[in-house]
């Protein structure tokens, strides 16, 4: 008896909530001035990310390994170990070599030679 006086009071406290709740629709205000939209409108476009040429594991002539990764915008990356942390190279007027300062990579190929820290111009192939 007690079980089904809970019951039916529960019902009655649940009925009671949903009769309390606004049914009108709600009106959200959006304040419709955005401080940067002129100067977006007159913003340059925007240049695309460069996209990755080629990506090479070269073994070199004093048996050290690098990888290096070239780009669209005649620019490439070196690093020393698979996981280590990217050097960012430039090719000066968009031709090899890709340099930065300690590092020269000759020229996205199969055989290149290769200059960083502890490896002066060392023969490089994959």
């Amino acid at each position: 008896m007690q079980n089904r006086f809970f019951l039916a009071a529960a019902t009655v406290a649940a009925s009671a909530t949903l009769a309390a709740c606004n049914s009108e629709p709600e009106t959200i205000t959006i304040n419709k001035y955005d401080a940067q939209a002129e100067a977006l409108k007159n913003a340059a476009p925007v240049a695309p990310p460069p996209m990755a040429q080629a990506s090479r594991t070269y073994r070199c002539s004093d048996n050290s390994l690098f990888y290096v990764s070239f780009f669209s915008d005649n620019t490439a990356t070196i690093r020393t170990t698979q996981d280590g942390i990217p050097t960012q190279l430039a090719a000066t007027n968009g031709a090899p070599p890709y340099t930065a300062p300690g590092f020269s990579v000759g020229e996205n190929a199969a055989n290149t030679r290769i200059t960083a820290p502890g490896h002066n111009n060392v023969a490089c192939h994959e």
